[in-house]
């Protein structure tokens, strides 16, 4: 049996109406969660991101790559393990900033995960960590026991360790379609 492990997609595409509700339906048909998904513009004027990441099988990702490809705004989907990308996530807490002036574990917590302090307000105190999952998970169950108020963390934002970059991509794609065409 193949073993399922976590894989970080990049999805490029047009911007247009619709596409998120097709990439996540290729998903709900293969009994697939997604784990995390960001988007944003791409450095290519025109062309929007998707990192999607998932638990699955090399087999299921590979199944799931095709089929992205097959969608008409899509115009390249890549997968990634973990050691061929780099990634990090941003995570905000909330706590009370008297528990902040009660002790100075708070600030410990803060240089200790090379967090920083975003705002302090009388009533809170937002704290900023960006880091990979466990990294930020770590420093949330550290600040549970300060009377945490809120805490939300991002979507994966990843790019790929040197490698061909999306512009090469799409140009051997236009000059297959013009020699096809020829």
């Amino acid at each position: 049996m193949e073993k399922t492990e976590e894989f970080t997609i990049k999805v490029y595409s047009e911007n247009h109406i619709g596409l998120l509700n097709r990439l996540t339906i290729i998903f709900t048909r293969r009994k697939i969660n997604i784990e995390s998904l960001t988007t944003s513009e791409y450095h290519i004027p025109g062309v929007h991101s998707f990192t999607i990441v998932v638990n699955t099988t090399e087999t299921m990702i590979r199944k799931i790559i095709s089929q992205i490809q097959k969608l008409v705004d899509v115009m390249k989907a890549f997968y990634y393990h973990s050691d061929e990308i780099i990634y990090q996530e941003i995570a905000l807490y909330k706590v009370p900033t008297s528990a902040l002036l009660e002790t100075n574990e708070i600030e410990k917590l803060v240089r200790r995960y090379n967090a920083r302090i975003l705002e302090v307000t009388p009533e809170y105190t937002a704290i900023e960590k960006t880091g990979h999952k466990e990294e930020t998970q770590e420093l949330l169950n550290k600040m549970k026991p300060f009377g945490l108020l809120e805490f939300v963390r991002s979507g994966r934002v990843a790019i790929t360790k040197p490698m061909k970059e999306l512009a090469v991509h799409l140009q051997e794609l236009e000059e297959a379609t013009n020699y096809t065409n020829d």
